[in-house]
């Protein structure tokens, strides 16, 4: 885990985390394309923090692939929240991830410092799993025109989701989005800072998404 922003005292925390591969032992490395793609994201997201005792750090994968059943993203995720805990105790924390690290942050959602997961781009196939999202807050945002990974199982799964318990889940289509978050970058930005300062503290930062958009029916287009 690398610590980009450290208050003496923490109040909640943000969890970065990039994308990948579908399979690939290669090491992870911090100038991979997959990684830096996330830096405008986490500046964005930095300054739009409703309070500056906000912790955000950024995962450090072993590896650039999912790897089947192995799953090593989640795996890392996991133990980034375990060495958050024993850093800052038990604050809450959302976790960001965009297309891989959508699916290791929908995975790692059942610990306990989770109280939210913002996926960008998620690659969430038929069938992954749902249940440890109950109690917890899901939003994704998907681009119109990716071809990598799926709007369609994205919305699948926020559905599934909000079915099996979750706070809140909902989505919204950015028109013209591709997967690398390229065309119409600055509203991606905007939108993911939106979003987890929302989910840090909804009194103080309005809810960004569309009306009706965590409810049953047609998904919002931004």
């Amino acid at each position: 885990m690398k610590v980009r922003r450290h208050p003496p005292h923490p109040r909640a925390a943000v969890l970065v985390l990039h994308g990948g591969q579908a399979k690939s032992e290669r090491p992870a490395r911090p100038w991979q394309l997959a990684a830096l793609r996330m830096g405008p994201v986490v500046r964005a997201v930095t300054a739009g923090l409703p309070h500056q005792d906000i912790l955000v750090a950024q995962v450090r994968y072993r590896v650039r692939g999912w790897n089947g059943d192995r799953a090593d993203p989640a795996h890392d995720t996991l133990r980034a929240l375990d060495a958050l805990a024993e850093l800052t105790g038990s604050v809450p924390t959302v976790l960001l991830g965009h297309s891989m690290g959508g699916r290791a942050a929908l995975r790692a959602a059942g610990h306990p410092l989770v109280t939210g997961v913002v996926a960008l781009a998620p690659w969430w196939p038929p069938g992954e799993p749902v249940e440890q999202a109950a109690g917890r807050h899901v939003v994704a945002l998907h681009g119109e025109r990716d071809h990598v990974t799926s709007p369609t199982e994205t919305a699948d799964c926020v559905r599934r989701a909000r079915e099996a318990g979750a706070a809140r889940a909902g989505m919204a289509v950015i028109a013209g989005g591709d997967h690398g978050m390229l065309r119409r970058h600055g509203l991606w930005h905007d939108m993911a800072a939106a979003l987890v300062a929302h989910l840090l503290d909804p009194g103080s930062s309005p809810d960004s998404l569309p009306a009706g958009g965590y409810g049953v029916g047609e998904v919002p287009v931004l």
